[in-house]
């Protein structure tokens, strides 16, 4: 009931993902990132608690492949998960546990990895890599790119309703946190609101380093 990708730019270094599914608020338990290491997409029948361990691991400078092994080996339940990870230096892994739901399928591409499950058919994550990589810009905007190459291949088995969007670049924090947690239409959704943050968004990274340079939009309570 998801489909996912993880996303690297090689010039920038930012690391990044994008998700959607037919239930709520799946930004909160599904994609997670950390500047300097990697990402990990836990789905499926989720545990949430890989995320953060597996960006442990690779802050410790263990790879994608060995990141992936400790995750499963550590896992009281793996035949119910569904992971694909991605380290700072492009190296993919994936693991589809045997009660993985419906049509399930993986691909793998350039400094990319994307999964899914309950999928309308075995295509979508590869039409997410051939949109990463065919993409350029931003991260984030690529990783869009992909989220609608997914959708235009046939998405999910039935409708979505939450999408999310995450990017770290080398803060500790994202520079780029975006959710639609409950909507007939979230990918669309997901888009607008990346066309309102976009131009923000550089504004509020100086806000952190130079907060006495950085402009206010003149709202009321702005911070």
């Amino acid at each position: 009931m998801t489909f996912s990708i993880a996303g690297r730019c090689a010039e920038t270094g930012m690391l990044g993902a994008v998700i959607s599914t037919s239930s709520p608020a799946v930004g909160a338990r599904c994609i997670w990132v950390r500047s300097n290491a990697g990402v990990v997409l836990t789905q499926n029948v989720t545990n949430p608690s890989l995320g953060p361990l597996g960006c442990d691991l690779m802050a410790n400078n263990i790879d994608a492949a060995d990141t992936l092994n400790q995750l499963v080996k550590v896992e009281e339940n793996p035949a119910y998960r569904q992971l694909a990870v991605l380290d700072k230096d492009g190296n993919t892994a994936d693991y589809s546990g045997s009660h993985a739901l419906g049509v399930h399928a993986v691909a793998h591409g350039k400094d990319c990895v994307a999964a899914g499950n309950l999928l309308d058919n075995t295509g979508v994550p590869q039409a997410m890599v051939t949109a990463f990589e065919g993409s350029s810009g931003h991260l984030a905007e690529r990783l869009l790119l992909a989220l609608d190459g997914a959708q235009a291949a046939g998405g999910e088995a039935g409708p979505v309703h939450s999408a999310a969007l995450l990017v770290y670049h080398t803060q500790t924090w994202p520079i780029c946190s975006l959710r639609v947690d409950w909507h007939d239409d979230p990918i669309v959704e997901l888009r607008n609101v990346w066309n309102v943050y976009e131009p923000q968004m550089a504004t509020y990274i100086l806000r952190a380093y130079q907060p006495f340079d950085a402009p206010s939009y003149g709202v009321p309570g702005d911070e």
